[in-house]
């Protein structure tokens, strides 16, 4: 008896998805033995950073400080924003001597692979916080991470099942933070959802907000998180306010009207190291600070070859 193409079909599918399925719990089963606590304690004993350097970072971490707290008193606020260094294409060395030199917790990083070395030999005290572009088959991944504090960049109802299933799998009662990205600028380089003009209006921004809430409990959503335009974040001293930046802030407005008191308080995710001040004037609770601190980026071949060599040290 001939198999009917459809069966075939529907055949060679299961088995490689079952065979997907197989990498996939295999490469789980890696990064959970590279997160055990007896393994990542001895590998950060051998991550080694000169004390000048470490210095360096300090001093640079209070000249950022002292920038927040100059534009705090400008704006007559009273609590000043969480500060997320950015560590992208920085070596393991500059964050363990940034979070010892100061205790500075908060870290930020770009790729799902660089985040997975470094988390995996970095202190378990580092409050990692995932800031890149998002792909679904990255998700269970990224929740392997046991001290992965928050994901900025969620803008599907795929990923957020793919996250709650994962996190759903874990015996504690875990919850990771998200904020939902909207690109406010329009641009089609820029990833995120379209803005929520009003609260009577209807769109993905709103759907998504919704199915977070209803539907998966291991997340907790915590704001809107946007990437600006380039020429409003670089706009020269005395120009309007940043129109990304008020447009965010009228897209959570406009989010929280719509969904009352399910949602009594959702944080602003927006600035970086050229516009931070002008963000938190614009009321931004959370910015993410990189080059202004950490100094300017390898390459991403030397990044990888630096991350490579601390490894086999440690």
């Amino acid at each position: 008896m001939t198999n009917k193409p459809s069966e075939v079909a529907t055949f060679e599918l299961s088995t490689l998805q079952s065979s997907i399925d197989g990498w996939d719990d295999r490469l789980m089963r890696l990064i959970r033995t590279a997160f055990d606590p007896s393994r990542r304690m001895t590998t950060a004993a051998k991550v080694t950073y000169a004390t000048e350097r470490a210095t360096e970072l300090a001093e640079n971490l209070d000249a950022v400080k002292r920038e927040i707290a100059q534009a705090c008193s400008s704006a007559q606020r009273t609590q000043e924003p969480r500060l997320v260094v950015v560590s992208k294409l920085k070596p393991p060395s500059d964050i363990l001597a940034l979070h010892e030199k100061t205790s500075h917790l908060h870290f930020g990083e770009n790729y799902v692979q660089e985040l997975v070395d470094k988390a995996s030999i970095l202190p378990a005290s580092i409050r990692w916080r995932f800031i890149g572009s998002l792909q679904s088959n990255k998700c269970k991944v990224l929740a392997a991470i046991p001290n992965l504090a928050a994901v900025e960049t969620l803008d599907s109802v795929k990923k957020a099942d793919l996250f709650e299933r994962a996190l759903s799998g874990e015996s504690d009662d875990r919850k990771l933070a998200v904020y939902l990205q909207v690109n406010t600028s329009g641009e089609e380089s820029k990833s995120g959802l379209p803005i929520l003009a009003d609260r009577n209006a209807d769109g993905e921004l709103a759907h998504l907000a919704l199915h977070v809430l209803d539907h998966c409990p291991h997340l907790e959503l915590q704001g809107l998180m946007t990437i600006g335009a380039y020429d409003n974040s670089n706009a020269p001293p005395g120009s309007p306010e940043n129109a990304d930046f008020r447009s965010l802030r009228e897209c959570r407005d406009a989010l929280k009207e719509k969904l009352g008191d399910r949602l009594p308080s959702l944080e602003l995710s927006m600035g970086m190291s050229s516009d931070f001040a002008d963000a938190i004037r614009s009321g931004s609770d959370n910015i993410r600070v990189g080059s202004k601190l950490m100094g300017s980026r390898p390459s991403k071949a030397e990044a990888k070859e630096a991350r490579e060599q601390q490894k086999v040290s440690a």
